[in-house]
């Protein structure tokens, strides 16, 4: 039986420019309770962002036009909240680099599992809706200073020692949350790896790396001997400086 949509069904973009890949995925994520639109290329993409509220945007890297890249890039620019999944063709270590960096939260290959990529939505709109719902729910805001900066956990926001905020992408939140509530404590990669995608690391898997060397260049000072994130050989990253609780 198809489940029941109501007004609090998640709304996904399926950005693809093959029209098969679209069929399929908007009966697949239909049947499941989803709301589901549809579009070709990046033109389509802000049209409909322009007039909807979508939770999670599935980007095909190869779109006629701008790129599914750049397009994630200027996506996450405009909106830091919403989620990003990269679909590609291309079984390549450095798509999937380059699509982090530029701000994508996920990454899936063609041809794909739809029960592996429903997974990923739903433990993406579960790590965001549960974010969300600890802010409402919180009445001590946890707000966290160390060596200048300051991290506003329930606003997921991240500011200098001038006040100024530094953007960060929704993985590198994450990876600096879990640092910061364990200063000095080491971070397995698996634990790291869970906390941005929700699943296990795979040795194969450089997502961890890739967000920490991200995060020095944002938080190290420019010439620092030392990053603030260190690497603990073989076990994973720790944060090497004392974090002092803030009023918000």
């Amino acid at each position: 039986m198809q489940p029941a949509r109501d007004a609090h069904s998640p709304t996904l973009l399926v950005v693809d420019d093959d029209l098969v890949t679209q069929a399929r995925l908007s009966a697949y994520f239909s049947q499941e309770g989803y709301e589901v639109l549809l579009a070709g290329d990046g033109e389509a993409l802000w049209q409909t962002l322009a007039r909807t509220s979508v939770d999670l945007v599935l980007l095909d890297i190869n779109l006629p036009g701008q790129d599914g890249l750049s397009l994630a890039r200027d996506l996450r620019a405009r909106n830091g909240a919403i989620g990003i999944i990269l679909v590609t063709s291309r079984n390549d270590d450095v798509d999937k680099i380059v699509g982090l960096e530029v701000g994508a939260d996920d990454y899936v290959t063609k041809p794909f599992n739809p029960r592996e990529l429903l997974a990923r939505v739903k433990s993406l709109l579960r790590r965001s809706g549960e974010v969300r719902a600890a802010g409402r729910a919180s009445e001590r805001e946890e707000v966290f200073g160390f060596a200048g900066w300051t991290l506003d956990l329930p606003r997921r926001r991240l500011f200098d020692r001038a006040g100024g905020e530094v953007a960060l992408t929704r993985g590198e939140f994450e990876v600096l949350a879990l640092l910061v509530r364990h200063p000095g404590e080491v971070m397995s990669r698996d634990r790291l790896s869970r906390a941005v995608s929700g699943h296990d690391w795979d040795p194969q898997d450089r997502t961890i790396d890739v967000l920490v060397r991200r995060l020095r260049t944002k938080i190290d000072a420019e010439g620092q001997a030392d990053s603030l994130i260190t690497t603990v050989r073989g076990e994973g990253y720790r944060l090497a400086t004392e974090v002092e609780t803030r009023a918000s």
